[in-house]
């Protein structure tokens, strides 16, 4: 019996293997032979991905096709999310940032907290704005300190273990790789401008770094990154406000809208790059990628190519643009010496100036240039550098060149003397005797510079004699004065392409809308460029080519032609042949020449720039000193040569000069390159090129910056 049953098992045992054996068959005949071609298909099936394909940045070049801005190829290391897991992505971040530092190279890092010497927290001095966005981003309180930001930081990113520089490397990476909305199909760059010697360790390493590739790109590059920087403008990441608002507008990445911006898309900032963003940026491609179950990439297809953005063609000459800025740097110093050796004037205090130079034919900039100024080349590669940017009290990212308002001083006069003319106010005959005090009123009695005895228009001019402006300002009144100045550009946004100042035009209006009181001896102060009144370098400019231009303002403008990526097809341009009349001043022919033979004056023998009285072409200017308690005085020139054919106006100030000939010495330089080829050299000296030695001999254009000035120019009101 016992035997039976056992036997029963031992069959049922074989009939149940057998049983699971024949489903077994079953189902690979089904899996092979069957349905073996549908089987196979889902065993290879792949995944589709879509890549965006950033296009190439359009480039900006000067007047002449010089580069500015453009583009360089380089290697770059990319994160691929569909290859970097978790467990190793701190690993792989923490080794490539170990890598790059020693190798001396740099990583993208945005974020606003640095480690103290004790391996403390705290955020970076003036970047306010990217503090505030990442205490939203981690959703603490707007008190947050930074301890508290690494804090949540090290818990969503799971970074525990390390030092705290190491930490802070991770958490910088990781929080970049989050706003920048790092997924399959938004891979995350994480250096860009590495090395070929970076890039072969990278390579041999590539098992130990999962997730990190080496691609080919194209980034900004400046030939010269401290030419014209203000101008140029900067690129940036975009920020999570900047994405907010292109959202709104609808104008983000998706596959249908493939211009659009994405999370770690760059976008222009500030200048040029800023303002022609739309030209600029290009539209982006499309690739698919087919990856395996495994991960292997099955295919690569351009399902559209990037369409590489516009290039633009400044107005400006870089040749003169350079000459400006090495001029100004090195007449602020001057001024600044002799201020520190003892000068009776003051000086010390000079830290910054702007000129302008502009083609009276079309209003055109051919320079615009500021002091202290930057380098766009560290800008973009040197985070401490940008720092401390932010931190230098002098404000070098400050454009005062087109944006920097200044007390014009005796500048102004020749506006005055415009309008006094056309109104009848006066004559070219008239005149008005100078005894040093103005004696109108009897409770207030300004003080002129010096006894010029009986002067007209044109001796005042060149004298830049304050009594005679003060009464003609006085008969001509401010209601009229101001509109003459309106007319001329003064006090008004000029209309160039990018950020300007609107500067201050002295009026009952402006003193009262700022809380003071207007009194009838206020006009004149207005009417020897004080009082309220401040321009920038670039409406200073414009006044003067308006003036030689016989009265008529045209549209000052910054942009030459803008064209396709590759300079074939033109897009846009400012046809010189054609410019667009903005206003007009309503003086006369007659009356302007007038007060040309006044700035004339101005630059000969006995005037207050008879420096230029021996220079090779004919120039015309006003000096202008403004006071600016409790600091030295403001030293402007603004002029126009030649003479009698004017091709360009200049306008310097150098904000707390307090000597006239430094100024005058920026002016002269200019001149100098426009006219006789002046240029810098490598190492960064002001020179003639030897061929035009001949040409410049027997003029006063080669002396060094800020000698040969007259004693009068130092003396004078104006």
């Amino acid at each position: 019996m016992n035997r039976m049953k056992g036997l029963s098992r031992y069959i049922f045992c074989i009939v149940v293997i057998m049983a699971a054996f024949a489903v077994y068959g079953l189902r690979l005949i089904d899996w092979q032979i069957i349905n073996g071609a549908y089987w196979l298909n889902v065993s290879t099936r792949t995944n589709t991905s879509s890549v965006k394909m950033t296009a190439a940045r359009g480039e900006i070049l000067d007047r002449s096709g010089n580069a500015l801005a453009v583009n360089k190829t380089v290697y770059t290391i990319v994160f691929d999310k569909s290859a970097m897991t978790k467990d190793t992505q701190n690993k792989t971040i923490l080794q490539l940032a170990s890598l790059l530092e020693k190798r001396g190279e740099t990583w993208v890092d945005e974020l606003p907290i640095q480690v103290t010497a004790a391996g403390a927290y705290e955020f970076i001095p003036g970047r306010d704005s990217d503090v505030a966005a990442l205490i939203k981003h981690l959703r603490l309180n707007t008190y947050a300190t930074a301890e508290q930001c690494v804090l949540q930081m090290k818990k969503d990113y799971d970074c525990d273990g390390y030092s705290p520089k190491q930490t802070r490397a991770i958490l910088s990476v990781r929080y970049n790789m989050d706003i920048s909305g790092f997924s399959v199909s938004t891979p995350y760059t994480f250096a860009t401008g590495i090395s070929s010697d970076t890039v072969g360790i990278v390579s041999e390493n590539a098992q130990n770094l999962p997730g990190a590739t080496v691609e080919v790109s194209t980034v900004r590059d400046y030939p010269d990154g401290s030419v014209a920087p203000h101008v140029l403008g900067t690129l940036g990441a975009i920020s999570q406000e900047e994405y907010a608002e292109e959202k709104k507008q609808g104008n983000t990445y998706s596959l249908d809208n493939l211009g659009g911006y994405a999370y770690n898309d760059s976008i222009g900032k500030s200048g040029v790059e800023s303002y022609f963003e739309k030209y600029l940026r290009g539209t982006n491609g499309l690739k698919v990628i087919e990856t395996t179950r495994t991960g292997a990439v099955a295919s690569s297809t351009v399902t559209q190519a990037p369409v590489a953005g516009d290039s633009i063609y400044l107005t400006i000459d870089k040749n003169l643009q350079k000459v400006a800025q090495v001029s100004l740097a090195n007449n602020v110093k001057n001024a600044q010496t002799e201020g520190k050796n003892g000068g009776s004037k003051g000086g010390a205090d000079c830290v910054a100036g702007g000129a302008v130079v502009l083609n009276v034919k079309d209003f055109s900039v051919l320079a615009a240039a500021t002091f202290p100024s930057y380098d766009l080349n560290q800008y973009n590669s040197n985070p401490s550098y940008v720092s401390s940017l932010f931190q230098d009290k002098t404000k070098p990212m400050y454009d005062r060149a087109l944006v920097g308002s200044f007390m014009p001083g005796s500048s102004f006069k020749p506006v005055v003397a415009s309008a006094a003319l056309q109104e009848g106010v006066i004559n070219s005959s008239s005149t008005v005797t100078c005894h040093r005090v103005y004696t109108f009123w009897k409770d207030y009695q300004p003080t002129c510079m010096g006894y010029h005895g009986t002067v007209n228009v044109v001796t005042a001019l060149q004298k830049s004699c304050n009594i005679f402006f003060y009464d003609t300002g006085r008969r001509l009144g401010i209601d009229t004065l101001d509109l003459y100045a309106k007319r001329f550009g003064l006090g008004q946004k000029t209309g160039i392409e990018i950020n300007e100042g609107a500067g201050v035009l002295s009026s009952p209006q402006v003193r009262v809308a700022a809380g003071g009181v207007w009194n009838g001896g206020d006009v004149v102060q207005a009417s020897i460029g004080q009082a309220d009144n401040s321009f920038t370098p670039l409406q200073l400019a414009t006044y003067v080519a308006t003036l030689v231009n016989d009265g008529t303002r045209l549209k000052t403008h910054l942009i030459s032609k803008i064209t396709d990526y590759n300079r074939d097809k033109v897009v846009m341009q400012n046809d010189p042949n054609s410019p667009t009349v903005v206003d007009q001043t309503g003086v006369s022919k007659e009356n302007l020449e007038t007060v040309k033979r006044g700035m004339r004056a101005v630059t000969s023998v006995g005037g207050t720039a008879a420096s230029f009285a021996n220079y090779g072409i004919a120039v015309a200017g006003k000096t202008g000193t403004a006071q600016v308690p409790p600091h030295s005085d403001n030293v402007v020139f603004v002029g126009f040569a030649p003479y009698d054919k004017p091709e360009i106006a200049v306008a310097v100030v150098l904000e707390y000069g307090a000597y006239g000939k430094y100024s005058t010495a920026v002016a002269r330089d200019l001149f100098d390159a426009y006219f006789f080829g002046k240029t810098v050299d490598a190492s960064g000296n002001l020179v003639f090129p030897a061929k035009e030695d001949s040409a410049s001999s027997g003029t006063s254009s080669a002396a060094a910056p800020g000698t040969g000035t007259s004693s009068g120019a130092s003396s004078a009101a104006g």
